[in-house]
C-alpha cells in the first residue's frame, strides 16, 4: 500500500540529508520532489500543488532548533499535512439505531459485495447482531457469494429468491430483521459497469424506502482518478457518508485516497485488503500518514494483534515459555495465528523502518507454507519433543514434507534459535521482577 509514494517522498527528503539549516533553496528542491511524487502517485495535480504551497510557507516560517534536522522537521510538517488531507481524525460508523441501516453502494466489480461480508464480522465483532441483505438481483453470482460470504463469518444473509425488485427486498429485510433481532442491518446493492441513469435512480429509490444510518460508497483504488469522478457522481444523487477503499494490496499508486477526501470532502472509513474476512481496517489519517512516510503503525499492528490471540492462549503459551516448553506444535499454532492477521508483507510494514527494508523482498502467506508442510511431516512426539530431532529423523520428515534437508536444518536451526532467545528474554523479564521488590526497583 502507497509504496510507490513511500519511497518518492524518502528520496525527497534525503535532498535535505547533511544540510545545516532549512533555506529557500532546499525547501524549493525538496517541496519539488514531494509534488512530483504526489502527482506520480495519482493525486489531483491541485490538491498536489496546494497542499506543496501550504508544506513550504510552513517549512519557511520555522525557527528550527539545534536538536532538528531540517530533513526531521520536514518530515513532521509533511506528516501533519498529510494527516489533515486524509481527513485529520478518525470517523466512527453510525450504527446506533434498532436496527441501524447501512446501504452499500458503487460500481460493478469495486468489491462491494465481498466488503458487504468483511464489515459484518467487524460489526459482529463489535457485540452487534447484523443481517446481510442480498439486494444485488442483476448479477448472478451476487447473491450466493453473499450466502458463502455470510456462512464464513456466521452471519444470515436474507434473500428473496425470484424477485426483481430491490426496494421491496430492503424494505422486507428491515421487517425480518425488526421481527428476528437483528441490530444492524448491511444492504449490499447492485453495481454497473459504468454510472447510468436507471442505476442511480434505483439506489435512490433504495435509500428513500429505507432512510438508512450509513450510506457508504465503495471504491476499486486501483482505478485512481477515475475513482474521484465515480464518487462525485453517487454522491450528487445520494449524499453518501463515507468512501470504503478496496484493492488496496494491488498495484495501486494511491492517489485516489489522498484526493477524495479533498474534492468531495467525505471522510474514508474503511480500507480494504484481498479476499480474507479479516482483511478490513478502519481508516486512521493519523496512522496512514505515518505508514506513508515510512514511520510504521505501531497502534494498528498491536489492534490486529488483539483481534486473533486469545488471552487464554497466550498466558499458557507465556507459562511454557518460561518454563522452557515452547515446542513446534506452539510454533504452529501461532504460524496460523498470524496469517489471520492479513496481508503478512502489509503486517510487517507496520513495524517502524522495516517498510523501506522489505519493499523489494517478495513476501506473502506462501512464505509459510514449506515451514508448515515440514511440521505437519513430524510425528506428534517430534513436534511436542524439538529436541528429539535426530539426523534420520530429519531425513524422514525431509521426504515426508516434499522438502528438501537443508530446509529442515534451517527451520531447526532457527526454532532454537528462537527458543534461546525467549528464554533469555524470560530470564531478564525474571530479573526485573524481583528487582522490583526490591526499593529502588520500585
Amino acid at each position: 500500500m502507497f509504496e510507490n509514494l513511500s519511497s518518492r517522498l524518502d528520496r525527497a527528503f534525503k535532498g535535505l540529508k547533511g544540510q545545516g539549516k532549512i533555506t529557500e533553496l532546499n525547501v524549493a528542491e525538496t517541496v519539488k520532489e514531494i509534488r512530483k511524487a504526489l502527482v506520480d502517485a495519482d493525486v489531483n495535480y491541485k490538491i498536489a500543488k496546494s497542499f506543496t504551497d501550504v508544506v513550504r510557507e510552513k517549512a519557511l516560517g520555522q525557527n528550527v532548533l539545534t536538536a532538528v534536522s531540517p530533513g526531521q522537521l520536514m518530515i513532521k510538517i509533511v506528516n501533519d499535512e498529510l494527516r489533515e488531507l486524509l481527513g485529520g481524525k478518525t470517523e466512527e460508523l453510525n450504527i446506533q439505531g434498532s436496527p441501524a441501516i447501512i446501504l452499500i453502494a458503487g460500481l460493478q466489480g469495486s468489491g462491494k459485495t465481498t466488503f458487504s461480508g468483511k464489515l459484518s464480522r467487524y460489526i459482529k465483532s463489535k457485540g452487534k447482531n447484523p443481517l446481510l441483505v442480498a439486494g444485488d438481483v442483476y448479477r448472478p453470482a451476487a447473491i450466493d457469494q453473499l450466502k458463502v460470504l455470510g456462512e464464513q463469518v456466521g452471519v444470515e444473509v436474507y434473500t428473496e429468491e425470484g424477485s426483481k425488485n430491490p426496494v421491496e427486498i430492503a424494505a422486507n429485510a428491515i421487517k425480518y430483521a425488526k421481527a428476528n433481532g437483528n441490530n444492524v442491518v448491511i444492504i449490499d446493492t447492485a453495481g454497473r459497469l459504468s454510472v447510468d441513469e436507471e442505476m442511480m435512480n434505483e439506489i435512490a429509490l433504495v435509500k428513500k424506502a429505507v432512510n438508512p444510518n450509513e450510506i457508504l460508497f465503495v471504491v476499486d483504488a486501483m482505478t485512481g482518478q477515475d475513482a474521484v469522478n465515480t464518487a462525485q457522481a453517487f454522491n450528487e444523487r445520494l449524499d453518501f457518508n463515507g468512501v470504503v477503499l478496496t484493492k488496496m494490496d494491488g498495484d495501486t499508486r494511491g492517489g485516489a485516497a489522498l484526493s477524495i477526501k479533498s474534492i468531495l470532502n467525505k471522510p474514508i472509513k474503511f480500507v480494504s485488503m484481498g479476499e480474507k474476512m479479516e482483511a478490513l481496517d478502519v481508516f486512521h489519517p493519523e496512522r496512514m500518514a505515518s505508514r506513508i512516510l515510512g514511520m510504521g503503525d505501531i497502534v494498528s499492528l498491536v489492534e490486529k494483534a488483539q483481534e486473533v490471540f486469545d488471552q487464554d492462549e497466550a498466558d499458557r503459551l507465556q507459562k511454557k515459555i518460561s518454563r522452557n516448553e515452547f515446542n513446534y506444535e506452539d510454533f504452529l499454532s501461532q504460524l496460523q495465528q498470524i496469517k489471520k492477521m492479513g496481508n503478512i508483507k502489509d503486517l510487517m510494514g507496520m513495524i517502524p523502518g522495516v517498510g523501506k527494508a522489505i519493499k523489494d523482498v517478495d513476501i506473502n502467506d506462501e512464505s509459510f507454507k514449506g515451514v508448515e508442510a515440514i511440521i505437519h511431516s513430524m510425528t506428534p512426539f517430534e513436534r511436542q519433543n524439538p529436541d528429539s530431532l535426530s539426523g534420520n529423523r530429519k531425513k524422514r520428515i525431509a521426504n515426508g514434507a516434499g522438502r528438501d534437508i537443508t530446509e529442515v536444518n534451517k527451520l531447526v536451526k532457527q526454532f532454537e534459535e528462537m527458543r534461546k532467545m525467549m528464554k533469555t528474554m524470560n530470564k531478564m523479564q525474571g530479573s526485573g521482577r524481583k528487582m522490583r521488590g526490591l526499593p529502588f526497583g520500585r
